[in-house]
C-alpha cells in the first residue's frame, strides 16, 4: 500500500523534529521504560495537516458549551471509550478540532495507557501530541507543578468500557471508577464532564455474555496487559473504522 505524499511529509518533519530539539538522547531515551512527566508537548506536531484529514474522514465535531479560564485547572472525565477513542484523540491530542482557538490558555493532555510509553519512537509522538501516562504521579504533576490552564482528559471506563461498545449501544463503566473524583479533591481541580456522541459506531464488535469463557479471557488478559482484546471489524480492509459523525461534548 503506497503511503500518501502528506503523511510522508508528515513522517519526515516529525523524525527532524527529533532530532533537533531531543537529539541522540531521544533515541536512547526512547527505549526506557519510564516517560518524562509532563510529556514533551509540541504544537507543530498537533498542528499537522493530517489530522485535518483525519477529522474529516468521520467527520469529528467539537462542541463548546462553558468557558474553562485558564486560571484554573481540568479533570475532563470522558465517555464512552469505544474501541479506540478516536473522537477523544482528534479533539485532544490535535488541534484539528479547534480546541486551542475555543479555549485559550487552556493545554490539554490526554491521559492512556502507560503500556504505550514502552513502544520506540511511538512514545515520542504521543508525548508530542501531549498525552500522558494514566498515573497518579504524572497526573498529579501536570495539576501542581506546571502552574494552570491544564486540562488532563481521562477516558474513565478505559478497557472495560471498551468491551461493551457496539453500534446503537450507549454504556458508560463508572462503579468503583472515582479516583478521577479523589484526584480533583486533593489538586483542587474542576470536574468537566465529556461525552463523545458516536465514538461507538465506529467499530462492530462482537460483544461476549458476562460470565462466559471468552468474556473471562478478555478480563484475564486485561488484568495481565493493562487493556482488553476487542473481538472488531472495520470497513475497508476489515481495519478502518466506519465514516460516522462524532460530536464531543462537554459540560460544566
Amino acid at each position: 500500500m503506497l503511503l500518501q505524499p502528506e503523511t510522508v511529509h508528515c513522517v519526515l518533519k516529525f523524525l527532524l523534529f527529533v532530532q533537533k530539539h531531543y537529539g541522540y538522547c531521544s533515541l536512547t531515551d526512547c527505549t526506557a521504560l519510564d516517560c518524562p512527566l509532563g510529556g514533551r508537548r509540541s504544537s507543530f506536531v498537533r498542528s499537522w495537516k493530517v489530522w485535518k484529514h483525519f477529522r474529516n474522514y468521520f467527520p469529528v465535531k467539537l462542541v463548546k458549551t462553558a468557558e474553562l479560564s485558564p486560571s484554573q485547572n481540568y479533570i475532563l472525565g470522558c465517555h464512552p471509550h469505544g474501541i479506540m477513542s478516536l473522537g477523544a484523540f482528534s479533539c485532544f491530542s490535535t488541534d484539528a478540532c479547534g480546541f486551542t482557538g475555543a479555549f485559550p490558555g487552556i493545554h490539554a493532555n490526554l491521559a492512556v495507557l502507560a503500556g504505550l510509553f514502552r513502544l520506540p519512537v511511538f512514545r515520542d509522538y504521543i508525548m508530542c501530541a501531549g498525552m500522558l501516562p494514566v498515573s497518579k504521579d504524572s497526573l498529579e504533576y501536570v495539576l501542581n507543578q506546571r502552574g494552570t490552564g491544564n486540562a488532563v482528559v481521562i477516558i474513565i471506563g478505559g478497557a472495560e468500557e471498551s468491551l461493551a461498545s457496539r453500534p446503537g449501544a450507549n454504556s458508560v463503566v463508572m462503579k468503583q471508577r472515582k479516583g478521577f473524583v479523589r484526584l480533583a479533591l486533593e489538586n483542587g481541580a474542576h470536574l468537566v464532564p465529556v461525552y463523545s456522541f458516536g465514538e461507538n459506531e465506529l467499530f462492530p464488535q462482537v460483544v461476549l455474555p458476562e460470565g462466559s469463557v471468552g468474556r473471562r479471557l478478555q478480563a484475564l488478559f486485561k488484568q495481565v496487559m493493562g487493556f482488553a482484546p476487542c473481538l472488531f471489524t472495520g470497513g475497508r480492509w476489515l481495519l478502518l473504522p466506519y465514516r460516522r459523525p462524532v460530536t464531543t461534548v462537554g459540560q460544566c
